[in-house]
């Protein structure tokens, strides 16, 4: 059995200031872009045992041999791989493990194309999310970049409350979507994708792209705990 990674949703103001609806026009241009297009190429397919049942949630490459997801996707994993649009698969270590921020690091043996990170998410500007919802295909999803700020939240096990800074994203957000880019017009990532809304506005929540930076400093040469399950 397989079920598809969805942290608990949740509804923030930060929705307040994007967009009821990302247009007709920015769709077509999103999903037509070359650079959001090429960007696929590093983004990947996660899957996880844990407590006896499979997760799959999304990814993506922020260098060569590190992958970038969710904490909540790898929660408990007994065993981790990874598969790119090509159907290539990787085993994969977790080497980072961070509820708080819902941040993890994979380590996977072969190299694999990287996406560019950026700190400039202006709110309004065009975007989409990338990754693997509803454990089916790869998926283009037209987005729009929201605000940017520290609020009160829980972690990924649900626990809180924690200060947490959180960007918010009009768009469809799906369950698997979990873990995989929000990225700008230019194919540079933007957030981590961890949550949809559950009413209100169409749209989900990210972590900030540049806290990645910091977990790549912690992240272990060996592999680390993915603390319990979350279900």
């Amino acid at each position: 059995m397989c079920v598809t990674a969805s942290h608990r949703t949740t509804d923030f103001a930060l929705l307040d200031r994007v967009s009821r609806e990302v247009s007709t026009t920015a769709a077509d241009l999103v999903a037509a872009d070359p650079a959001i297009l090429h960007a696929g190429g590093s983004v990947v397919r996660v899957l996880s045992t844990a407590c006896g049942l499979g997760i799959e949630g999304s990814g993506w490459v922020v260098q060569p041999n590190l992958i970038v997801t969710n904490a909540h996707v790898i929660a408990g994993a007994d065993d981790t791989t990874v598969t790119t649009q090509d159907g290539v698969e990787l085993d994969a270590t977790a080497v980072y493990y961070e509820p708080e921020d819902d941040l993890a690091l994979l380590r996977v043996q072969s190299p694999l194309p990287t996406l560019p990170i950026t700190s400039d998410r202006p709110a309004g500007a065009d975007a989409a999310v990338l990754g693997y919802p509803e454990n089916g295909p790869y998926a283009v999803t037209p987005a729009r970049i929201g605000e940017t700020r520290t609020t009160v939240s829980e972690d990924s096990y649900g626990r809180g409350p924690v200060d947490r800074t959180i960007t918010a994203l009009g768009g469809d957000v799906r369950s698997g979507n979990s873990g995989g880019p929000l990225v700008d017009r230019q194919g540079q990532v933007v957030g981590i994708v961890f949550a949809a809304t559950t009413r209100g506005p169409t749209g989900g929540f990210a972590v900030p792209a540049d806290e990645v930076l910091e977990a790549i400093h912690h992240a272990s040469n060996h592999a680390v705990d993915t603390g319990p399950c979350t279900r």
